[in-house]
């Protein structure tokens, strides 16, 4: 029997966007598995600031790959995130907000809950 994922907040993980189409299984949500080395757990709503700050540390978000059918992120973009890399953006001071409620809850392996309220998007 299959179990429904939770989010950071322990209630049901909700999609991220399926507009762009994202998620490690490109389902709309960000679940995750053992072989997703780069846990994609987080929902974020992409900055020009962050996307700036990935492409700087190798991973160039914005530039579109068609063989990949990747459109490229827009500033405003929903999008699920490698943890690593938004504990290094956040770091820097360029964390880009998140969705509590599609971000999946092994995110929580990586940040703090407290980290990911503070960057909460939409604001309570």
């Amino acid at each position: 029997m299959a179990t429904t994922a939770l989010n950071v907040l322990g209630t049901p993980l909700q999609a991220c966007s399926f507009d762009p189409l994202t998620g490690f299984f490109r389902d709309g949500c960000c679940h995750t598995r053992d072989d997703d080395t780069g846990s994609h757990v987080i929902c974020a709503r992409v900055t020009a600031e962050f996307l700036a700050f990935s492409r700087a540390h190798g991973n160039d978000l914005s530039t579109p790959r068609p063989d990949w059918r990747f459109a490229g992120l827009q500033p405003g973009d929903r999008w699920c995130l490698c943890a690593l890399r938004w504990a290094q953006a956040l770091e820097a001071d360029v964390a880009p907000p998140v969705v509590l409620e599609a971000c999946h809850h092994r995110a929580l392996d990586f940040v703090s809950l407290a980290d990911l309220q503070a960057h909460a998007w939409p604001r309570p």
